[in-house]
């Protein structure tokens, strides 16, 4: 009896050894490219490092982040751990509750002076549209970029340029959906910024913007994923090209490629993460987020990518590039030579219409 029962013991103590080397797998949806190298860099890999028990997956589909979020937690089949998501869809997804509400004090670091999270992150950014499931990461920008080797003499410079086909001649690539784009085309058209989001909240606006679409939309390529711009800038495939700002970056300064910035009418926006409904191991979710939205490390993310970091305790912190040394603060959105002409987007406005808007624009894009 008493050998039976050391080997049972044994047996047990192999048992829990063998489980304990078994890593936990921690699915982290971003944007692929450029920006989850930047995530890996600077979030991932370090925190891998320091947990070995942890193993985490990078899966690239969050530009369908909120669609396949809302058929997970509907179904119950929650298979991703924390999504990266822009503040519109976060509103509209804790709207819906398929997103958990965070405790910012009691989820995320304080700063490193003892500033709790909660004061420590720019104003209202934890709570977009009075919402609290979104945990910001970066500050960025949507503008243009345009092949600096096409155009002879005089470069585009104006968002009036990129609906200019006769000066500026040549494909487009803009993003497969209606933000942005709608407000760009008014702007183009000679619509004051301060009356755009009014002049959209009519059906004539809408139309006036489609209009104005209308103009180059046989020389857009439409796309959907954040890699794929400067790809098809790189490619020549196309001569201007709405990006995000850290990937056009990274086809400028760390790939040499002929391109250049528009920024005009560039579109602040917020990116962040939510926590879907139901799942599977919270703590662990949980201990990750700490780490990776402290100080230091959204500091970290902007040494990879020019995207500025959330906290206010982080961006003093902001410094050379890790790998090619140049100062970064001249290369983020928020530099003021590049925000001079700013456009302010207004991400509480479009959660309210994005599925109307939705609807419109592609029943547009099938004609």
């Amino acid at each position: 009896m008493r050998w039976l029962l050391s080997t049972t013991v044994v047996a047990a103590g192999f048992a829990l050894a063998a489980g304990s080397a078994q890593a936990l797998d921690l699915t982290i949806v971003s944007w692929g490219g450029a920006y989850t190298a930047s995530q890996q860099k600077a979030y991932h890999d370090p925190y891998m490092a320091a947990n070995p028990d942890i193993n985490i997956i990078n899966d690239d589909n969050a530009a369908e982040g909120l669609a396949k979020v809302r058929a997970q937690v509907e179904s119950g089949n929650v298979t991703w751990d924390i999504v990266d998501m822009v503040a519109a869809d976060a509103i509209t997804a804790c709207d819906e509750g398929l997103i958990m509400e965070i405790d910012p004090d009691t989820w995320l670091a304080p700063a490193p002076d003892g500033t709790p999270a909660s004061e420590d992150f720019f104003a209202g950014t934890l709570t977009p549209g009075g919402t609290n499931c979104f945990i910001p990461q970066i500050v960025y920008s949507t503008t243009f970029g345009y092949r600096t080797d096409v155009f002879e003499g005089e470069q585009p410079t104006t968002i009036a340029d990129v609906f200019d086909l006769e000066k500026f001649p040549g494909k487009r690539s803009l993003e497969r959906r209606p933000i942005n784009n709608l407000e760009w085309a008014l702007l183009a058209d000679g619509v004051a910024p301060a009356d755009v989001y009014g002049m959209l909240s009519t059906s004539e606006g809408v139309s006036r913007a489609l209009a104005k679409l209308d103009t180059i939309k046989d020389q857009v390529v439409w796309w959907t994923k954040g890699a794929q711009p400067p790809q098809l800038l790189a490619d020549g495939e196309v001569v201007i090209a709405s990006a995000y700002n850290g990937r056009l970056f990274s086809a400028i300064a760390e790939k040499n490629q002929p391109i250049a910035m528009l920024w005009d009418r560039q579109v602040f926006d917020l990116d962040g993460w939510v926590v879907p409904v139901g799942v599977k191991d919270l703590d662990a979710v949980k201990k990750y987020l700490h780490f990776a939205t402290d100080t230091q490390r959204l500091a970290d993310q902007a040494k990879f990518i020019s995207y500025g970091p959330a906290r206010y305790s982080s961006a003093p912190l902001v410094g050379n590039h890790a790998d090619l040394g140049i100062d970064m603060k001249p290369h983020m959105p928020t530099d003021p030579n590049n925000a001079k002409t700013l456009f302010d987007f207004d991400y509480v406005w479009w959660a309210d219409h994005r599925a109307e808007l939705d609807e419109v624009f592609n029943t547009w894009l099938a004609k």
